[in-house]
């Protein structure tokens, strides 16, 4: 999934047990904070037993599924060793022979600082394990992990009277107190689930906001209640930036076979302004700033349903106006076909997003968090503008539009978050308009 994805959801499982699934094909689909995408079979074999359902959070690395292929062997996490069908279905058996412990237990496995795999976890649970007795465990896996025969010789020593379980903390009774109260603390439970509205007059419809929208929902509020949001803006004059994209537009589809947009143009200036302006291509994390060594640039994006994505071009400052103009294409495809990877939005350090696509002359972009800054940029028109010459002014028709530069006010002063924008502006107007690509 990539380097910086650490866990997904569990959206929808694709095969049922018992199923005969093909290499490559789906098995399940599943989704990060950003993307949804699909999880393909390594091998040909029988789907014969699913480890989480539905909605169930997962981490990278874990083992989510068991299938069988050809001889019997069971493809199972890299650290267990093979198993027979037959083997794991008496694993479970045995776990359901025994009678859980009438006590309440912490079972939280968050607090653990150890790894436990998902039927080391499912047998702790079935069988009243404390967090604490399972932490005691000796394991014999790879790194002292417990393995399933090892929580099993537990449970059977402890059946026998051989081990001692670990009673539920008992809770002290409370000590006189002679400060003032403090203030009333706020319950921990989770808030009821709002109801859905009803309409009134019988003809609204009311429809429920998708996963992703839920998402993108949050993540806004998020980030301004996080930054402290300003803008600045800037006219630039892109004429030269226009005629040289009409002359080279039909060669470049014909040599290429995609089109060429003005997009890529705009992010390899964007790339070029953050290696002028470090600064800006930094991050929050609490009290400190982490200055990140690599551009990243993330390109906000409109899809199909209304959903917003960012896919990233990773280390955009190393790439030419081609390479640049490949990697804008695929991710742009990619991104409508809904066939981006979890690691395609990961790691961005600045995000430009094109308003002017929808005939926005300028927008107020949020911030895409952690980041400080995001560029929006409005739409091409033809204007009169006053053109300098060595002859004198005059009048003439210009292409120009705005830049919308919204930044964090915490870590980025105007001087610095002006004078970022403005030169993006310069190079947008010192464009060459003899140059190849």
């Amino acid at each position: 999934m990539g380097e910086s994805v650490a866990e997904a959801t569990i959206t929808n499982w694709l095969k049922e047990v018992g199923d005969h699934i093909d290499a490559d094909e789906a098995v399940l689909e599943i989704a990060t904070d950003k993307v949804d995408s699909e999880v393909p079979s390594e091998v040909s074999g029988k789907l014969v037993e699913k480890l989480f359902e539905k909605d169930d959070l997962v981490q990278v690395g874990q083992t989510i599924a068991i299938i069988e292929v050809e001889g019997g062997v069971v493809v199972d996490a890299p650290s267990a060793e093979p198993a027979s069908v037959t083997e794991i279905e008496k694993t479970v058996e045995a776990a359901k022979s025994y009678t859980a412990a009438p006590v309440a237990i912490n079972q939280d496995f968050s607090k653990s600082e150890k790894f436990y795999s998902p039927l080391v976890k499912n047998i702790a649970k079935e069988e009243g394990v404390s967090i604490e007795e399972l932490d005691s465990i000796s394991g014999t896996g790879s790194e002292g992990r417990v393995t399933k025969n090892d929580i099993l010789e537990y449970l059977s020593k402890r059946k026998n009277g051989q081990v001692a379980q670990t009673p539920p903390p008992v809770a002290a009774a409370p000590e006189a107190k002679t400060q003032q109260p403090s203030a009333p603390k706020a319950s921990s439970a989770p808030a009821p689930a709002k109801p859905a509205p009803v309409s009134v007059n019988g003809q609204d419809e009311i429809v429920e906001m998708d996963r992703m929208r839920k998402l993108i929902s949050g993540y806004m509020v998020q980030s301004l209640q996080t930054s402290a949001h300003v803008q600045s803006f800037i006219e630039v004059d892109v004429t030269a930036i226009w005629d040289w994209r009409e002359k080279n537009k039909n060669v470049f589809e014909k040599r290429e076979g995609e089109k060429l947009t003005f997009t890529p143009i705009f992010m390899e200036i964007v790339a070029k302004a953050l290696k002028d302006f470090p600064m800006m291509n930094i991050s929050v994390d609490g009290e400190y700033i982490v200055k990140k060594k690599n551009i990243n640039l993330g390109m906000a994006a409109a899809l199909p349903n209304g959903n917003l994505i960012v896919p990233v071009i990773k280390n955009a400052d190393q790439l030419n106006l081609l390479g640049m103009a490949k990697a804008v294409n695929d991710l742009g495809a990619r991104a409508k076909a809904g066939k981006l990877k979890p690691d395609d939005t990961q790691g961005g350090t600045y995000t430009v997003t094109n308003v002017g696509t929808f005939g926005s002359v300028f927008g107020t972009p949020i911030i895409n968090q952690p980041q400080v800054g995001i560029l929006a940029l409005g739409a091409i028109r033809k204007v009169p503008a006053v053109i300098e010459t060595p002859e004198g002014d005059f009048i003439g028709i210009r292409k120009k539009m705005f830049l919308s530069h919204s930044y964090d006010h915490r870590v980025v002063d105007g001087a610095l978050g002006g004078s970022f924008v403005k030169r993006v502006a310069e190079y947008m107007e010192a464009f060459d308009e003899n140059r190849s690509i």
